[in-house]
This record gives C-alpha cells, sequence and structure tokens, in this order.
C-alpha cells in the first residue's frame, strides 16, 4: 500500500546563474525521482530552500522543466548561518511510495554531500 513519505535531497551551485540553477536542480529533482523509483504522478508536493547566496532563479523553476508542475512547489530562503555549505539548494519531497522510510535514498550531490556523509552516495 502506497503511503505519504519525505525524501531529502541537496545539491550546490559552483557559480549562482540561471543557467547552474536549473541544471544542479534538476539533475537533483531527477535523481531523487529515479533512485527512489517515483513516478511523476506520486510527486504531492516539493519545499525548495536556497542559501541567501542564491539570487539568480527559483529552485522551483528547475523541477517544472523536468516535468514537475502538476503539483504545489514552493521555495524559501534557507537560514543565514554561519558557516554553512555555500550556493545550496535543498528540497523536501512529499510522495505516495510503498517503500519504508528506511528504505528510501536521501540525495546529496556536488558540495551538499558532506552534508550527510552518514548516507550511501
Amino acid at each position: 500500500m502506497k503511503m505519504i513519505r519525505a525524501v531529502r535531497g541537496a545539491t550546490t551551485l559552483d557559480a549562482d546563474t540561471r543557467e547552474q540553477m536549473l541544471e544542479r536542480t534538476g539533475e537533483l529533482v531527477r535523481e531523487v525521482l529515479d533512485r527512489n523509483a517515483i513516478e511523476h504522478a506520486d510527486v504531492v508536493s516539493v519545499v525548495f530552500t536556497a542559501t541567501p547566496d542564491i539570487r539568480s532563479e527559483f529552485p522551483a523553476a528547475a523541477a517544472r522543466t523536468v516535468g514537475i508542475s502538476h503539483v504545489p512547489l514552493l521555495c524559501a530562503r534557507e537560514l543565514d548561518v554561519e558557516g554553512a555549505v555555500p550556493l545550496c539548494v535543498r528540497a523536501l519531497f512529499h510522495v505516495y511510495t510503498e517503500r519504508a522510510p528506511e528504505d528510501l535514498r536521501h540525495v546529496y550531490v556536488h558540495g551538499a554531500r558532506m552534508l550527510r556523509l552518514d548516507l550511501p552516495q
């Protein structure tokens, strides 16, 4: 039986450009869906945050370019914590899945890998 579960992910940009935001965040969205065998129709919503040094584009724009446009997408500002990973986009996906929480694969790519060194890549 499918349940609503949450899957996390994050990526970083090398530079705050629209092109890099669309490329890296699109890659993150595809990886979360692929690694967890999630169909677009099973996505309930996605909440994105971006660090204050990102101003070039909304992360949700990247989700739309890879086909996630039928559900609520929300962008927010990440807390400006001293020493935090710069140029970082985080995502929280709410999805329908048959997987148990411990079987979900959270995705941390590029410079965001350091946020969750405890997870397999």
